[in-house]
């Protein structure tokens, strides 16, 4: 029979992660019976994924804000610190700035606006444009963007994040002084010992700041590289991609991820012989529409992954074929042809006319994405992804 669906994805249940539990083999056990219980065959390039935060947990990489703020102190000493452009969120960063104020005697905050780097608004640019404040030029003391602005909250949370970060921080008896800029060395005016926050961005930030007389420069990915006192750490992102475990501990990215992934293909190979795919994912990458929220606050989608979703898809795009190509054709003939033309395609798309509007985006990148929309972040408890028919086109 004629197949009638496409890609299908399956959130899984599976018992709740804790340290030191073997992650490969709950995977395995929950794929395979899921398998059972559903109803459905193990086929060969099918895709199990599983979220970061699982696999974390099983390694027990956690560190607490006494452990951030050791590690602040080794490398800024007694220096006033300038924390910039860090993200609007409680479960991202205010854990973490806990941490580094404890770590601190003074702690210069630039924030920048009229938003964070994932779209977390503290102001709209037509606030901005009715006040005549020019964000790429226009550095604000707490005073004046408060005389502009007022008090706004999140449009999610309703935290104001302004008055939040500036209470986390003097919780623990450090003064705390907040600018508004979108420029790395506005921070040179007030200290030249900076953090940087910014995930995507730091590199650049970083250059910056060193080439206009920055002197000690770190950003998060340089805190908890290494372990403190046996806290949990990344050796590749630090603090980048932790989230908030208590008031006063983290867990962060999880590491040496690969041969997880390597492991739940090789178990999953010799209980059905299938090839399937593996990887850990982490925040999708895709944007609120409303909220104006880009969603990737981890360093990367995908950590690790099998070698089978190296690269991005080569497809064409089959109304183009239908409108141009194939104009003069309807029904089976229309079929067999747009049939044909995708089993032929050349091996490389890029640039050509019957690819257009199919976006290169890396495999990993969207099929975390589609991960991270199925599993959510909240209560479903469906921590790993089953993902089938993925690589499938019109002809299969």
């Amino acid at each position: 029979m004629e197949r009638v669906v496409g890609t299908v994805a399956r959130g899984l249940r599976c018992p709740i992660i804790n340290q030191g539990d073997q992650i490969e083999e709950i995977v395995v056990d929950s794929v395979l019976k899921a398998a059972e219980v559903e109803g459905f065959a193990i086929r060969d390039k099918d895709i199990v994924t599983v979220t970061e935060s699982v696999v974390a947990r099983a390694q027990g990489n956690y560190a607490t804000v006494d452990h951030i703020a050791q590690d602040v102190r080794s490398k800024f000493g007694e220096e006033t610190i300038g924390v910039i452009f860090p993200i609007l969120s409680r479960n991202r960063f205010a854990t973490v700035l806990r941490g580094i104020a404890k770590g601190a005697k003074k702690i210069v905050l630039m924030l920048s606006y009229p938003a964070d780097e994932v779209g977390n608004h503290l102001v709209s640019l037509d606030q901005l444009d009715e006040k005549g404040v020019n964000p790429w030029t226009d550095v604000l003391t707490e005073k004046q963007f408060r005389e502009y602005f007022g008090h706004h909250k999140h449009t999610f949370t309703g935290v104001d994040y302004i008055e939040y970060y500036k209470s986390v921080v003097e919780e623990n008896g450090v003064e705390c002084e907040i600018i508004f800029s979108n420029n790395p060395k506005s921070i040179l005016e007030y200290t030249k010992n900076v953090l940087a926050c910014d995930i995507h961005s730091r590199q650049r930030t970083k250059r910056i700041i060193k080439e206009n007389g920055g002197e000690i420069i770190y950003s998060l990915d340089n805190i908890l590289s290494e372990s403190i006192d046996g806290s949990g750490y990344n050796e590749e992102y630090g603090l980048l991609g932790s989230n908030k475990a208590t008031e006063d501990s983290v867990k962060l990215f999880p590491r040496n991820c690969q041969p997880i992934v390597n492991n739940i293909q090789q178990k999953l190979k010799e209980k059905t012989g299938k090839n399937v795919e593996a990887m850990v994912y982490g925040d999708g990458a895709f944007k609120d529409p409303v909220g104006k929220i880009w969603e990737l606050a981890d360093p990367v989608v995908s950590p690790a992954y099998t070698s089978g979703l190296d690269g991005t898809p080569n497809e064409v795009k089959l109304k183009y074929l239908a409108d141009n190509n194939f104009a003069d054709l309807k029904g089976e003939e229309l079929q067999e042809a747009i049939s044909q033309y995708i089993n032929n395609k050349e091996e490389d798309l890029v640039g050509s006319m019957e690819a257009q509007g199919t976006t290169p985006r890396k495999l990993t990148d969207l099929i975390g994405s589609l991960s991270d929309l199925t599993s959510g972040s909240g209560d479903k408890g469906t921590p790993i992804i089953y993902i089938q028919g993925y690589f499938d086109n019109y002809t299969k």
